[in-house]
Order: structure tokens, then sequence, then C-alpha cells
């Protein structure tokens, strides 16, 4: 039963709560750009996706998933990169649809579900990359993105796909949001939103009369949002609907590959729908992992460590 109830992480004591642990690193840490080979790979539908990678040939390759509106330059992509290239793998970090540094082709962007997007990846890099085994990683969205597609149709993924590591996922889309849309979580659904407006600005001047930027400016929420753009956009009826279908949650127990979770319990931006204890302990490959500390993405290590806990933490696991 791989429910791991002792987590070896624990936050410096100068990082007091889960806010200045999420904070923390994404102003501070900076870090050099080590998946520097750059790709573009065109899709069956005519857009395309930019990928990075950083290779030497090497019999392990790991593919990184970034989260909401991030992209491959994001630090904690690239610290997770640099850790595993020291550890004897190679990399491909991918930019979600419109996360690279050109708007992509279609209407349609990326989205909290969109595993087609991900398959593509994977069969790119099987076709190109000689490694015997290709682990995966994932960043909050970027981590349900890569839970709901190890456990969607587990017997049709690739026999050389052999482990997955997933950090700050936010397991009940509907949940999450609803704690991003609390009054001390404004700061992050603002910074979120901001970028999302200006995407759907670009996209209404590439799609005209497709696109109802009205009231845009007024949207302080995933829930109006969502509604009004993402769920239609892709095909989905409301919020409610795109969350319930994308959550990754009530795909956990079908996972067939060994795969870890890591949730902190103070995780600003997780509700009590985010944890999946159950889950864990019922399966022999899902293994989650709740350290009561960490923040959103953060697992700062102390001022002598060279990584971070999370990636000492996704090496560790990735090994057996």
């Amino acid at each position: 039963m791989p429910l791991i109830e002792n987590s070896t992480y624990r936050a410096p004591s100068w990082l007091l709560s889960g806010h200045l642990q999420t904070i923390y690193p994404a102003l501070f840490r900076r870090l050099p750009h080590v998946t520097t080979r750059r790709e573009r790979l065109e899709l069956a539908d005519g857009d395309f996706i930019d990928l990075e990678w950083a290779e030497q040939s090497r019999p392990r390759l790991a593919i990184l998933c970034h989260g909401l509106e991030a992209d491959t330059r994001t630090d904690y992509i690239q610290g997770m990169a640099a850790a595993l290239i020291r550890h004897g793998w190679d990399v491909l970090a991918w930019n979600f649809r419109g996360c690279g540094e050109s708007p992509n082709r279609l209407l349609r962007m990326y989205h909290s579900g969109a595993t087609e997007d991900l398959h593509e990846v994977v069969l790119h890099a099987l076709s190109r990359h000689s490694a015997k085994c290709v682990d995966l990683v994932g960043f909050s969205l970027g981590g349900n993105l890569l839970l709901k597609y190890l456990g969607e149709r587990p017997a049709e993924l690739p026999p050389r796909l052999h482990r997955g590591v997933a950090f700050s996922v936010p397991c009940d889309l509907a949940c999450s949001s609803a704690q991003l849309a609390r009054r001390s979580n404004r700061l992050y659904m603002e910074r979120f939103l901001c970028k999302m407006r200006a995407k759907l600005r670009t996209k209404a001047l590439m799609f005209p009369g497709q696109i109802e930027l009205a009231g845009l400016r007024r949207i302080r929420n995933f829930q109006v949002f969502d509604d009004r753009y993402t769920a239609p956009i892709h095909g989905f009826e409301d919020a409610a609907d795109y969350w319930a279908r994308n959550s990754c949650r009530q795909f956990l127990p079908a996972i067939r590959l060994p795969t870890l979770l890591v949730n902190a319990l103070n995780d600003p931006f997780l509700g009590p729908g985010c944890y999946p204890f159950e889950e864990a302990a019922t399966s022999s490959y899902f293994h989650f992992e709740a350290p009561a500390t960490g923040g959103h993405v953060g697992f700062s290590p102390s001022r002598r460590a060279k990584e971070y806990w999370s990636e000492t933490r996704a090496i560790k696991f990735l090994s057996f």
C-alpha cells in the first residue's frame, strides 16, 4: 500500500507559511537554461508544440510538464532538468500549446486534460530517442495532465514508459478553483488571469468574431473564465463539465505504472479534494506523499543543499 505517511521534507525555519514557501522560489530562484536545443513538433491537427532538449544519448529520458501559464523557462522546470542531467538523464521539456514564444495556430489552446498533446510528445520522443526507459515529471496543471494520461488508458501506454512523478497537483479541479477564488489567494488568481486575458486578446485578433472580449477585464475567478472561454473553446458544456471530465483524481485507481504524487498539506492552491489518500492506500502503483509544508511547487531546501527537495525526491523515486 504505497501511502507514504512520513515525508522527509522540512521547510527552512525562515519560510514560515505556505504562501512564503510558494512565493520565495518563484521570486528568488534564478537558474541557467539547460534545455537549449529547440524543436518544433507539428501536430496531427495542424497545430504545433515547441520542445526543448538536453541530450547526450543517455539510456534514460525524462519528459517535463510545466504548470498553468508557465513554460519551459520556468525555474522549477530548469531546476528539475539540471538535477536529472546531473544524475544521468537526458531531458525533454515541452511548452503547452500557446505557451511558447509564438501563439499556437488554432483557436484551441492547452487545458488541464489535453492528454492527446502529451501523447504526441511522448510518441515523438520515443521515435527519435534511444532511451530504454522514459519517465514523466509534472508540476501543478502539468501534473494533473500527467496523472490523467497514466490512468486514462493504461493498457495503451507505450511500453518504454517507466515511472511518473508529479508535484503540487490540483487533483480535483473544482475544489482547487474554489480554493484559488478565496480572498487570501487573490494575488495568485490575478497573476494567472492577467496572462490568460492577454492570450485571449491575441486569439481574438487571430480569429475575428470568434471570441467576445467584452467584460474580460472584470473576470475575477476561474469559474467565470472557464465558463465563458475554456469550456466552449475546447468542447465542454461549461466550467463544471470541464472540471469534472479532466480532474485526474478519478483516474488514479487505474494507474498501472509506478507513480508518485507529492502535495504539501499547506499548499494554498489545493483544497481537501486534492489529497487522494484513499486511492494510494488501495493501489499497488500510485504512491502519495503529503508533507506538512512545502507550499505550491515550493519545497525549498536548506541553504546548503544544491538541489531542491522535490528534485532529490523525484530522482530517488525514478531511480528504481
